[in-house]
């Protein structure tokens, strides 16, 4: 009984060793394309649900990332299984993405900013809720100084 216990957990052992050893494909992508290319997919992946310039929503965007790198599906999955088989790489990989699409969030942000800034009037511009032309409303003589001349 002891013996067929031992063989058995041998077995286990045996088939509990790891087979995600990847071997690296001819046609790797190279890491900072990757970051580049992971990084416009969730762009894209993202972009499908937002209506763009003419109200409409795309379907799909992910087919314009493939032809901007010049990379198919299946050269994308090679690289990206072999990339996931190394994960203390694929952990850097993503966190380059990460901080790239926070900087492009950033720089978008106070570009909208100044944008709202520039297409909005000024308080002094405004005389009930209309643009007034000519001098701002602060420089005009104040309500009584009008009374008085009358």
């Amino acid at each position: 009984m002891n013996k067929i216990l031992y063989i058995f957990l041998l077995i286990l052992l045996a088939s509990c060793t790891s087979n995600t050893i990847y071997k690296e494909p001819k046609d790797l992508i190279p890491k900072d394309t990757m970051v580049s290319f992971l990084t416009d997919m969730y762009l894209a992946s993202s972009a499908k649900n937002i209506k763009n310039k003419y109200l409409k929503k795309e379907s799909n965007y992910v087919f314009l990332i493939y032809e901007k790198y010049k990379i198919d599906t299946t050269r994308f999955e090679r690289s990206n299984v072999y990339y996931t088989s190394k994960a203390d790489e694929y952990s850097e990989i993503l966190k380059q993405v990460k901080k790239k699409i926070d900087s492009l969030s950033t720089l978008y942000r106070k570009k909208k900013r100044v944008k709202d800034s520039l297409n909005r009037p000024s308080i002094s511009k405004l005389k009930d809720g209309k643009i007034v032309e000519g001098k701002p409303i602060l420089d005009r003589p104040k309500i009584e100084e009008l009374e008085r001349e009358k």
